[in-house]
């Protein structure tokens, strides 16, 4: 069984992130969503929140995959929250050049202190590529319509939020 670990802020989940998830699926007998804890960082919506957002969204895509798919926090390197973890994957979601660069960086420094598990790019989807979580809190705090960028659960959470 090969357990991959997906990390990211996930403030909110996206259609891209999603996509990436999917896409992970293929890969991985097992993909655990980590969720990094920033203490300079103040998120929108708080670990809990997230984790059913991620949940929800994806059993409304793959709704056989609950238990493939777990959620967890990490506050330390991401190769020792997986290695924790028991993942020998990294899951890593490209977007466009500007990624990659990044990513390489990324992947380079995770080989060398851990070598034992490797970094797995996975290009998103052609309508998901222009979405970024900062764009979809910007645009929502705004008031714009978020719906083509986001799941349904998480329109609803953003709605809400911005009412409150």
């Amino acid at each position: 069984m090969t357990t991959a670990f997906y990390p990211g802020s996930f403030d909110p989940i996206t259609n891209g992130h999603v996509d990436v998830l999917v896409q992970a699926l293929n890969v991985a007998s097992k993909v655990i969503v980590a969720i990094g804890i920033h203490p300079g960082k103040t998120p929108l919506f708080s670990f809990e929140e997230k984790a059913d957002l991620i949940l929800t969204s994806l059993a409304e895509v793959l709704p056989e995959s609950g238990g493939n798919i777990s959620v967890v926090s990490f506050d330390n390197l991401v190769v020792d929250a997986a290695r924790s973890h028991g993942a020998s994957l990294l899951i890593r979601g490209l977007r466009d050049g500007t990624d990659l660069d990044y990513e390489m960086q990324m992947a380079g420094m995770n080989r060398q202190m851990a070598p034992d598990i490797q970094t797995v790019f996975l290009p998103a989807g052609t309508a998901s590529r222009p979405i970024t979580a900062t764009l979809v809190r910007q645009i929502a705090g705004m008031g714009g319509d978020v719906s083509a960028f986001v799941p349904a659960a998480v329109l609803k959470a953003l709605q809400s939020k911005r009412k409150s």
